[in-house]
């Protein structure tokens, strides 16, 4: 077998630079000087690549297997004296490629049938050899200059390891079908050449994954690669990271509100039974009684988790103007917050309601932001509340404009990056079409809350029916939405099983 001289055995990306490591798919070239291997001792010195700003994370891209594989590579890998390549459509030959790849410590790349992703990887490796497993990968390797094809693991030569990238992981999607699990057993196999972390993720999103979760708090890398386009934005996927690394859960686990969990909430205000149930008894009995009011909805919910929740009015309209004039009592937080702090603490989540009178939602919304800075409380905006100048309350329906919710938003995603915390429920509540004007549409692109719009209207089910489906035929795509039931206005008030025959599902469910 012909080896050249002065290769390294093998060589990989320092971890100060790991970034910079191609966020343009397809980018090539190594870089660097080669320093001469020391075969005898089993040692071998890393390739010397000069150091760069580099921020946390890295999306390695690709769409297909081979893509996929190839990307991750390229990432992690400036040369490599030898290269595994397998068919991944051959279960012998992807068996076989993946314990050579990882007994020698060198990249694994797929082959499609096509060539193409990994034959353009190997010759950038520039490696001495390439193991090519699988019906006519050979032939389509031929082209890799300088390299020795060969369909024999006792033909490769022995190689040692460099210092490991043991402050990076490799986020891998775990995913059911043969091209997945060909995915992730190379990616899995490039990661550990490399002497990065790989760890699994149910789907894209690592504040979904409660393993996810307990693994990058538990790893807490300096950089993370992500294999596949499907994760987005290195941005994005720097965000993400970032709260799962602090192993923070919601009630529920993970860190993403919605979806993966329903709410069935109490309403009202502490210590008074006029305004919902929730007030109708203290705190631990009232954490006693939200359990027991969520509890069967877990059997009509499948795998879905069911979270007892309180929603808490923390700000209540009144009749008069009060000192500020608002028409808004806002409640301090020291008689909320052991009320906040206890449900938390005993798995249940909360949603401060606000109701502003004659002020704004966003000015409201920003007296609780000690409480919102909790990572299990979200917000809720109830529109029927909020005045113009000059009215008062029950002589017409409030409204709000779509641009002031908008604000409330942006702010509370900002709150929620800044503090790097679980994403936050803000719900609206709804209705009647008029209650929210169209200045603008309602903003739904930030990853750090989720919008539910909630149907919070009384009476006849017929009526709430009619109601339900203005709402949500007027509601943006994909939105997702809550229904209230009224223990004494509905007639009659719907059990769980009619209230889960709802159409979409409601992901909120609200008793007053």
């Amino acid at each position: 077998m012909r080896m050249r001289q002065g290769r390294a055995a093998h060589s990989v990306l320092p971890a100060a630079g790991l970034v910079v490591a191609l966020m343009v798919a397809g980018c090539t070239g190594g870089g660097g000087t080669r320093a001469n291997g020391d075969r005898g001792s089993g040692r071998a010195e890393q390739v010397a690549v000069p150091a760069a700003q580099a921020g946390p994370a890295t999306v390695a891209t690709g769409r297909t297997p081979a893509e996929i594989a190839a990307s991750v590579s390229r990432t992690l890998f400036t040369s490599s004296p030898a290269v595994v390549v397998a068919l991944s459509t051959d279960p012998a030959a992807m068996s076989e490629a993946t314990a050579q790849a990882e007994r020698l410590g060198v990249p694994l790349l797929l082959d499609d049938g096509a060539g193409g992703p990994a034959a353009t990887e190997a010759g950038r490796l520039e490696p001495d050899t390439v193991l090519a497993l699988g019906a006519g990968v050979s032939d389509r390797l031929a082209q890799v200059a300088g390299a020795d094809v060969v369909g024999d693991a006792g033909e490769l030569p022995a190689l040692g390891r460099p210092e490991p990238l043991s402050d990076t992981v490799v986020l891998v999607q775990t995913a059911a079908g043969a091209a997945a699990k060909a995915t992730a057993a190379a990616v899995t196999v490039t990661a550990k050449a490399a002497g990065a972390r790989a760890i699994p993720v149910t789907g894209t999103d690592p504040r979904a994954s409660v393993r996810a979760i307990e693994d990058l708090a538990t790893a807490k890398p300096a950089h993370v690669v992500a294999a596949g386009s499907a994760f987005g934005s290195a941005d994005r996927l720097a965000a993400r990271v970032a709260v799962a690394s602090t192993g923070v859960q919601l009630p529920g686990g993970g860190q993403v509100v919605l979806p993966g969990r329903r709410l069935v909430a109490m309403y009202g205000h502490p210590g008074s039974p006029a305004l919902g149930v929730l007030g109708e008894q203290p705190v631990e009995e009232a954490i006693v009684r939200a359990r027991t009011l969520a509890e069967p909805y877990q059997a009509l919910s499948g795998s879905t988790p069911v979270v007892p929740a309180f929603e808490i009015i923390s700000s209540v309209a009144t009749a008069g103007p009060g000192p500020d004039g608002n028409y808004s009592f806002e409640a301090p937080i020291p008689l909320l917050r052991p009320w906040v702090e206890k449900a938390g603490a005993e798995g249940v989540y909360v949603v401060l309601d606000l109701q502003p009178g004659r002020t704004d939602f966003l000015t409201q919304a920003k007296r609780y932001e000690p409480l919102l800075a909790l990572p299990y409380v979200g917000l809720a905006l109830d529109p029927e509340w909020r005045l113009k100048p000059g009215q008062k309350h029950l002589t017409q329906i409030g409204s709000v404009a779509a641009s002031e919710v908008n604000a409330v938003y942006r702010w509370l995603a900002d709150l929620t990056e800044r503090n790097s915390l679980p994403q936050k429920l803000l719900v609206l509540h709804q209705f009647r079409l008029d209650m929210i004007s169209d200045d603008e549409p309602l903003q739904r692109d930030r990853d750090e809350v989720a919008l539910l719009i909630h149907m919070d209207g009384q009476g006849p089910t017929g009526s709430k029916d009619e109601t339900w489906a203005a709402v949500v035929g007027a509601a943006p795509e994909g939105v997702p939405f809550g229904w209230k039931n009224f223990y004494d206005e509905d007639l009659p008030m719907l059990t769980p099983a009619q209230t889960m025959s709802r159409r979409p599902t409601p992901s909120m469910i609200s008793y007053q």
